[in-house]
């Protein structure tokens, strides 16, 4: 059977500048191989943001963020129906993200992240600048892909805006992936897509799937990053799921979740 696949979680670049490979120089990665590659694997469609190492001496986070978002947009105008943009907010320039959510949905565009707060200077989903943000997404219908860390926090977060669509990034080791489980079980608002470490868990997706139902399960590879040949061979040959299933986490569930 061959199955529709969009990759809810991946990083594309406009240059090296702002690719995470940590082999790049060792393969041909640029717009058009990443597209070549990715279809190539039955992948239709991307989704995700622009995300940079660092930041120039000078520049503040903002100044970085509101780059990378651009580049985003850039990407977009490349690759066409291709690929879904993410964008990014900071809890520290509150005004400044509203504004830029405000663009974007007047773009038709609305994904927040995958948000990386270690790369962006800050680290609480829990604070009260981002929880300003989080209401201000939930008026404009955005969904909100975040990067895993601090269950505790993320807990907060999720408990506190029922209003908000969640997608947490990386399933983790069994400690974290459980934490997910049951989060996602107390939220109807939570999803989980499946890059990262977790996956190649021997009957991680089965258990998913029994304790928080198939429909807010979502497949992601975090390219650049991670290979993603590894995350389509993960699901589509897992004799643990069904076809209706993978069908699902492949593609359906992401294409309720933005519409298309």
């Amino acid at each position: 059977m061959n199955f529709e696949i969009i990759d809810f979680h991946t990083h594309p670049f406009t240059g090296q500048k702002n690719n995470i490979c940590n082999h790049k120089e060792h393969i041909p990665m640029d717009i058009e191989s990443t597209r070549e590659l990715l279809q190539g694997l039955g992948i239709t469609t991307i989704c995700g943001s622009v995300v940079e190492v660092g930041k120039g001496d000078n520049e503040s986070y903002w100044d970085k963020i509101r780059r990378n978002n651009r580049a985003a947009l850039e990407l977009k105008d490349a690759y066409g129906d291709f690929y879904v943009p993410g964008f990014h907010v900071h809890p520290d320039f509150i005004d400044e993200s509203i504004n830029e959510m405000k663009l974007m949905h007047s773009l038709g565009f609305n994904l927040i992240g995958e948000l990386v707060p270690y790369m962006d200077g800050w680290k609480d989903y829990s604070c009260e600048g981002f929880s300003v943000l989080l209401d201000q997404a939930a008026k404009y219908n955005m969904i909100v892909s975040f990067h895993s860390i601090d269950n505790d926090n993320m807990d907060k977060m999720v408990q506190s805006h029922k209003d908000v669509i969640f997608v947490a990034a990386h399933p983790g080791e069994y400690p974290d992936f459980m934490r997910h489980v049951e989060r996602a079980k107390k939220n109807e608002n939570y999803y989980l897509d499946l890059s990262g470490t977790g996956l190649f868990r021997h009957g991680m997706l089965r258990r998913a799937i029994d304790e928080m139902g198939v429909d807010r399960i979502l497949f992601g590879s975090d390219y650049p990053t991670c290979n993603p040949a590894m995350f389509v061979g993960g699901v589509v040959l897992d004799s643990l799921i069904t076809d209706s299933e993978k069908e699902k986490i492949l593609s359906g569930n992401a294409k309720r979740l933005l519409g298309m």
